[in-house]
């Protein structure tokens, strides 16, 4: 078995060739998919759980539906996976949208409405031979957090709750969360928030812990952080909007919906339909909580939305 380090080392190789021969030529080569590896739609992932287990879910929806799937799970970051994309070489990514924007227009600003976020996604990506498919319910947010009995003492529902009691209040995040106007930063404009100090906390694990232990009072986490499934730990609403559009939208390279037609879009587009952020919470708490396999739990999930027959 070929290690993702070795798939992600011969993408770069790939990248680097797509590249020099772009170079060498007044305009862009024609599509060559054909050719160069069948009629294959190349299904990647980014380098971490939810991600791959959302590559997953859509390669093997594609599968069912008749149509040939080559797997690049857990392939890298963005800064390989979106130039992989970009370059012809895998062909569905699931994205989050605010942040693929923000990787394209990165002085433009995230909206929060996510039907602007998704047209200005796709006015970025077309002339770039990407389409924008529907976007799913599903939204992976930076969440402001709350351990419940902290919720239930302080009848806690809001982050805009939190005005009168932090300036007594620790929080906890990553490093960087001060300056980031997702995190520190926007919560001190947006909400007028000022706690009392900071403590930085690389992982998600670690402020998940911070809270249940007491030494942290508020933590910035993911909303689909599977801890978030125990009802231990308790999500505040964003009630003013901080935060993007983070929804679930999968890219996907116009030559494959040319081959396929409305048979790959809609089966696509069903997959995102069904995804909703509890969906991806539970699935989450499954895969890096309690250790489950990313393709059990893929067919699992599918089976259980009655996206694919299970197996006899």
């Amino acid at each position: 078995m070929v290690s993702p380090r070795s798939r992600a080392a011969a993408i770069v190789a790939g990248l680097v060739a797509v590249t020099l021969l772009a170079s060498c030529r007044e305009s862009p080569p024609p599509a060559t998919d054909g050719s160069r590896r069948g009629a294959e739609v190349v299904v990647a992932s980014f380098n971490f759980p939810e991600s791959a287990v959302l590559a997953e879910i859509y390669a093997r929806a594609i599968e069912a539906a008749g149509i040939p799937v080559r797997r690049e799970i857990d392939l890298g970051t963005r800064e390989l996976v979106q130039p992989a994309l970009l370059g012809g070489l895998v062909d569905v990514v699931p994205e989050y949208l605010g942040t693929a924007l923000a990787s394209l227009q990165p002085s433009d600003g995230a909206p929060t409405d996510s039907g602007e976020a998704r047209q200005r996604l796709a006015g970025a990506l077309d002339r770039r031979g990407i389409r924008v498919l529907d976007a799913a319910p599903a939204q992976n947010q930076n969440g402001v957090v709350v351990s419940r009995d902290t919720a239930e003492r302080y009848r806690l529902d809001s982050v805009s709750d939190l005005a009168a009691i932090a300036a007594g209040m620790v929080l906890g995040g990553p490093p960087e969360c001060p300056q980031r106007p997702y995190c520190g930063e926007g919560l001190g404009r947006v909400y007028g928030l000022h706690f009392e100090r900071f403590v930085p906390l690389e992982s998600e694990q670690q402020r998940a812990a911070a809270l249940t232990d007491g030494l942290v009072d508020v933590a910035v986490m993911f909303t689909t952080d599977g801890r978030l499934a125990t009802g231990d730990l308790v999500l505040l609403e964003d009630d003013r909007r901080l935060q993007p559009s983070e929804n679930v939208v999968p890219l996907v390279a116009a030559r494959s919906l040319e081959r396929y037609g409305v048979r790959l879009a809609d089966t696509i587009n069903a997959v995102s339909a069904r995804l909703t952020t509890n969906n991806l919470r539970f699935l989450n708490w499954r895969i890096s909580i309690a250790e489950r396999d990313v393709a059990t739990e893929a067919r699992g999930w599918l089976e259980r939305q009655s996206l694919v027959r299970p197996p006899f």
